[in-house]
């Protein structure tokens, strides 16, 4: 199963986020959360005037084998990672190497014959703020499994995926509505590729990681002696088909691993960009990525919301999972504060009422009742 947004915190209650707790006992949240589940594994950050202000990892890296999982594993942070792609996006257009509003058919002239005359128009901002009209995957993920076990170079993947996805009718007409797909995020990072001759790995890694010096960030899958995504019970080693999770193509989309201290390092940033004060973006780009689009839920790529479970917003939300991981960023911008939870697995597992009950206790210790 691909990257998704899913909606576990719209089913946080009122009741639930008013059993506060202070932040100091965010090893006691975590460990109550976890307890009587199958999740092997859970990392949980709280952000604070400009700091991370706890942080704890209870659980195992793997489900079969003892090793406690450590404060400097890596973690898959799925569809959380979209927020990332386009802040790399953003510095290229804060240069004037690419702008959010050229059309498709220039900025991928190569592929241009043969998209549907639909996708011709299609911008950066709308591909980044899901109002492309595309599809959320190919619509024959099947037929595309061999991306698995493809050997060519990742840019060279993508662009083949891409090929194909733009000739998939649209779910919506392009640039009307909210649809949610991790297609134009593929789609995007493709079009940074063609306009700087990098690859969107090295991108990331000039743009983003090394700025805000992401030393364990990275991409795909987490490797052995890390932690394991899980999905049925047991640990996710091998990735042949896409209800396994996803290849390396992907990472565009949010298929990145990094640290719980790399994780709050962007999210920290983010806050500060809020504020006019980040590190990677001027504040016209921040102020873009974390307002809404019109007549939609979300900016590029944070889901923006005027409250969250009964707590005075604005919030910026995204989630995500692979199946195999579920990972969750909350920010409050006005409050510059935060929370960031990930789990080695996902719904099948019961991550999402794991997620659920640590983000309950924290939401009032982050931003006043609304």
């Amino acid at each position: 199963m691909l990257f998704r947004q899913i909606a576990v915190i719209a089913a946080l209650t009122l009741a639930s986020a008013a059993r506060a707790a202070a932040p100091d006992k965010l090893d006691a949240i975590v460990k109550s959360a976890m307890a009587g589940s199958k999740v092997p594994a859970v990392g949980a950050v709280i952000l604070r005037d400009g700091a991370v202000s706890a942080q704890t990892v209870q659980g195992r890296q793997r489900s079969d084998q003892p090793r406690r999982a450590g404060t400097d594993d890596v973690w898959l942070i799925g569809s959380t990672g979209k927020v990332m792609t386009v802040a790399m996006i953003a510095r290229l257009a804060e240069r004037g190497v690419l702008a959010w509003n050229v059309p498709l058919e220039k900025t991928l002239p190569d592929l241009a014959a043969g998209m549907l005359p639909d996708y011709r128009q299609l911008t950066l901002l709308q591909l980044l703020s899901h109002r492309a009209g595309l599809p959320r995957d190919l619509i024959n993920l099947k037929g595309a499994e061999h991306f698995f076990t493809d050997t060519r170079p990742t840019a060279q993947q993508r662009l083949a995926y891409i090929a194909e996805a733009l000739r998939d009718k649209p779910e919506l007409a392009p640039g009307t509505a909210f649809a949610y797909s991790n297609t134009g995020f593929l789609i995007a990072a493709a079009i940074a590729e063609k306009a700087t001759g990098e690859t969107y790995e090295a991108l990331m890694r000039k743009e983003v990681f090394a700025p805000l010096a992401m030393r364990h960030a990275g991409f795909g899958n987490t490797g052995n002696g890390q932690n394991r995504g899980h999905q049925h019970g047991k640990p996710m080693l091998d990735m042949v088909k896409f209800d396994d999770g996803a290849p390396a193509m992907f990472a565009p989309a949010g298929f990145l691993h990094m640290s719980l201290a790399d994780w709050a390092r962007f999210n920290l940033d983010q806050l500060a960009g809020a504020k006019g004060q980040g590190k990677l973006l001027t504040p016209a780009s921040s102020k873009l990525m974390q307002t809404a689009q019109p007549d939609s839920p979300a900016g590029l790529d944070w889901g923006v919301q005027a409250a969250i479970a009964g707590r005075q917003g604005p919030a910026l939300v995204h989630q995500g999972s692979d199946g195999n991981w579920l990972a969750i960023a909350v920010l409050f911008p006005e409050q510059g504060s935060g929370a960031l939870v990930v789990a080695n697995a996902a719904e099948d597992m019961g991550a999402d009422k794991v997620l659920n009950g640590i983000f309950g206790k924290l939401f009032p210790t982050l931003s006043p009742a609304k």
